[in-house]
């Protein structure tokens, strides 16, 4: 006899289950069926399904469909999951039976099988607890692996994400203020434009990121709006009276976030617009921490024969062959992040659009990319903050030299010499390796005391903050 596996039955037949998992018949046959990429859907889904699933006991248990030890046998099992206790027991791939409904699964064989435990029999006996008529009591996969989706998201952001953010605005905020004396060039087309202080510039990207950030804030009621209950296709079929409700009503308790049903439970089951959206928010924030990365990038280089006007921490070492090479990987690491949530989101996007009649099969893989991207991109601004916008500086000494130089402070002679003098003085400057205050100085445009006034960068910034 093979004691490492155990003999477990589902609708199609006997499947052999290895002896030291919770799981059961259905997931081991998904195991077989679904050997596709070894990504699996993460800890934050997986504690969402453990909510579920215990709401749901709850919730039967109070409308007298589930008797009172069973119910509670299956929070108590529900419960470590939420906790994080049986995590290698789900074991099912991204890439599965479309809806998750082998997730689903994976997760009532876990809670049914340790549930059985709790109660004195062994994993495997379905006739103590049973998977899908003690577990899946009121479920269905298409509105649970919905749920599970919104819960995870929600909690992600809130938890993870949105602090994140809110971290890194706070230090380009403080770093405004610290470099607000120092001018430097301002460029547009990468070209030389009029000057502006550094605070202009790292304001502006904080202010951006705290709009973007307002996007996923506006996001959330949609994710708070969950249809458990909904069950096969919105109609809520052999569910009693008040489950939902009930059910919904656990759920935010639990997360201590502000989950509802939503107003039409059928728009719910057949679209998943919540992911959707907050997709497209996660991106939008996504691309202008990409915009602050490429601009700190390209703003530090050098650093003696680039634009050299910032400074980024030197973490490590930046070439294997060029001794002394320190590269900015900070911003080049969010770079690559930024693109992987670009692509995220078109993966999303399309499996959206794969929606027909009263359900997404696609929610597996839109959950696995949503819940990437909004982790990728929390773990990384954490460390871009800590490891480089905190030590941020600037070259003082490089931004008045190149201001010195900037052609561009030519605009300021508009009022006084008109504008096709002041591109005259600009164009030969520029032939002739001079500066703008040099060819004034020369072509006795000025008076000194007017030059040094009009030709001032300070002068040229209006203040207006």
């Amino acid at each position: 006899m093979d004691t490492k596996f155990r003999r477990e039955r589902d609708s199609l037949g006997e499947v052999r289950v290895p002896a030291d998992k919770y799981y059961g018949a259905q997931t081991q046959r998904a195991v077989e069926n679904f050997p596709i990429s070894g990504l699996k859907l993460p800890r934050r889904f997986i504690r969402a399904q453990g909510i579920i699933k215990a709401a749901a006991a709850f919730s039967n248990r109070e409308s007298g469909d589930l008797e009172p030890t069973l119910a509670d046998a299956i929070i108590r099992a529900a419960e470590e999951v939420i906790d994080g206790h049986w995590d290698d027991h789900f074991v099912v791939d991204v890439y599965q039976a479309g809806a998750g409904t082998s997730q689903n699964m994976n997760a009532n064989e876990v809670i049914a099988n340790r549930a059985a435990e709790l109660l004195g029999g062994k994993a495997g006996d379905s006739s103590r607890v049973h998977p899908n008529d003690h577990v899946n009591r009121g479920q269905s996969t298409n509105d649970t692996i919905h749920v599970a989706m919104y819960i995870s998201v929600a909690e992600e952001l809130v938890h993870s994400l949105i602090p994140s953010v809110e971290k890194l605005i706070k230090t380009l905020e403080s770093k405004a203020k610290a470099f607000r004396h120092v001018i430097k060039p301002g460029r547009t087309h990468l070209q030389d434009a009029v000057p502006m202080r550094v605070s202009h510039e790292l304001s502006g990207h904080a202010s951006t990121m705290r709009e973007a950030l307002r996007g996923i804030e506006e996001s959330l009621p949609l994710l708070y709006q969950i249809g458990l209950g909904g069950n096969a296709v919105g109609t809520g079929i052999n569910t009693p009276e008040g489950y939902a409700a009930k059910a919904v009503e656990n759920i935010a308790e639990r997360t201590g976030l502000p989950f509802s049903e939503p107003d039409n439970r059928f728009a719910f089951m057949h679209n998943t617009r919540g992911a959707l959206k907050v997709s497209a928010a996660v991106k939008v924030l996504a691309v202008h921490w990409g915009k602050l990365a490429s601009d700190l990038r390209l703003l530090s280089s050098g650093p003696r024969t680039g634009i050299a006007e910032y400074r980024l921490p030197p973490v490590q070492p930046g070439s294997s062959i060029m001794p002394g090479k320190v590269n900015p990987v900070m911003a080049e690491m969010a770079n690559m992040i930024v693109t992987q949530v670009i692509g995220n989101d078109a993966c999303i996007t399309a499996a959206g659009e794969h929606a027909q009649l009263q359900l997404n099969v696609m929610m597996p893989v839109i959950a696995y990319n949503l819940l990437h991207s909004i982790q990728i991109l929390y773990a990384g601004m954490d460390t871009f903050e800590e490891r480089c916008v905190s030590g941020l500086e600037v070259n003082e000494e490089r931004c008045r030299s190149l201001m010195d130089q900037s052609l561009a402070l030519a605009t300021a002679l508009n009022p006084a010499i008109g504008y096709d003098r002041a591109a005259e003085v600009a164009k030969k400057a520029y032939a002739e390796g001079k500066t703008v205050r040099e060819m004034v100085r020369e072509e006795n445009l000025l008076s000194e005391e007017e030059a040094d006034r009009i030709l001032d960068a300070a002068h040229m910034i209006p203040d207006r903050e």
